[in-house]
C-alpha cells in the first residue's frame, strides 16, 4: 500500500472516467505529485475511509490535509503551474467556490455516462444504515 501522504491525487482506479482523468493530471502536475488509485493507497493512515475515496477525488496536501470533490481538483490545478494554476485559484474564490461542488456532484454522479466511463464508473449508492 501507498502511505497516504502529499502530495498527492488520489483517485477511483475502478472507474474508467476516473483513470483517464488521473492520466491528464500526471501530464500538469509537477513530477514530486504522486497521481494514485486509492485502492493501493493506505487510506486509514490519513483517516480516509474507502466511502469517501469511492464518491470524490481527493487532494492529500504537503502539510497532511485532505481535501476531497471540487476542493481537490482546485489544489491539484494549483499545484499544476501556470496556466492551471489559475482556474485552480477562481475554483478557491467565491462565488466559484460556493457553485463548484454543485458541478463536481453532478459530474460525480453521471461520470458512466461521460466520454471514457463504464458501468464500473457508477458511484455506489449510500448506506441506507
Amino acid at each position: 500500500m501507498t502511505p497516504a501522504t502529499g502530495p498527492a491525487l488520489v483517485f477511483d482506479g475502478d472507474c474508467a472516467f476516473c483513470t483517464r482523468c488521473a492520466d491528464v493530471a500526471r501530464r500538469l502536475l509537477p513530477a514530486d505529485v504522486r497521481v494514485v488509485p486509492w485502492q493501493s493507497t493506505d487510506l486509514a493512515s490519513a483517516g480516509v475511509s474507502p466511502a469517501r475515496a469511492q464518491t470524490e477525488v481527493l487532494w492529500f496536501g504537503r502539510g497532511g490535509d485532505v481535501s476531497g470533490g471540487a476542493p481537490a481538483v482546485a489544489a491539484a490545478l494549483r499545484a499544476a503551474g501556470r496556466p492551471w494554476s489559475l482556474l485552480g485559484v477562481l475554483l478557491s474564490v467565491p462565488p466559484v467556490r460556493w457553485v463548484a461542488p454543485i458541478g463536481y456532484r453532478l459530474v460525480a454522479a453521471n461520470r458512466h455516462r461521460l466520454p471514457g466511463g463504464t458501468a464500473a464508473c457508477r458511484v455506489p449508492p449510500p448506506d441506507a444504515g
